[in-house]
């Protein structure tokens, strides 16, 4: 009978072993594909920029194509596209482009809407010329911060260098929504 009880004390030692492991091992996984999430960046085009945009940042991307004509505005800035119904929301697109001086983006087969996490502003839009998928930062060598002069586009938090030479300007959306001159689209 004694043999019987240390042998179920066994089993319930290994299913207990067995447990603490698999959750052991699903922390561990989960740790990973977190930090993998925060080291990868959506890589796209604004007008002639190479540009990162944090994924815990980034929304929907959706072809410009497929949406309605933004539905302009009366009284905003020219860097204000106007808003689109994305799923029965409004959404204000911005040309980071024109709104940083530079020419306006052309409105090509390859243009995409990037909305904003609805955790940072539901109503927020950018116009992206391309998207060029994803990149790894770790694999880039950072060549300034976000107080660089060099700085072109607003809401740049860092700029980069991948393997290839091509020079990438980090965008944070969460800092672009601090900006004054995002924030204020009236003439």
């Amino acid at each position: 009978m004694s043999a019987e009880r240390d042998d179920t004390a066994g089993t319930g030692r290994k299913k207990g072993g067995l447990q603490a492991f698999q959750a052991s091992l699903l922390a561990r996984m989960e740790a990973a594909s977190s930090e993998e999430l925060l080291a990868r960046r959506l890589a796209a085009t604004i007008g002639p920029f190479h540009c990162l945009i944090r994924l815990t940042e980034a929304g929907e991307i959706l072809p410009l194509s497929s949406l309605p004509a933004p539905m302009k505005v009366p009284l905003t800035q020219p860097w204000y596209l106007g808003l689109v119904n994305l799923r029965g929301n409004l959404v204000g697109i911005a040309d980071l482009a024109v709104l940083s001086g530079f020419p306006a983006q052309a409105h090509g087969r390859d243009s995409r809407v990037l909305a904003f996490s609805p955790a940072l502003a539901p109503n927020c839009g950018l116009l992206l010329s391309s998207v060029l998928g994803l990149r790894h930062i770790s694999e880039m060598t950072q060549i300034s911060k976000n107080y660089d002069d060099k700085n072109e586009l607003i809401g740049v938090v860092g700029r980069y260098k991948d393997t290839a030479g091509t020079e990438w300007h980090e965008i944070g959306l969460a800092t672009l929504l601090k900006e004054a001159a995002f924030l204020h689209i009236g003439r």
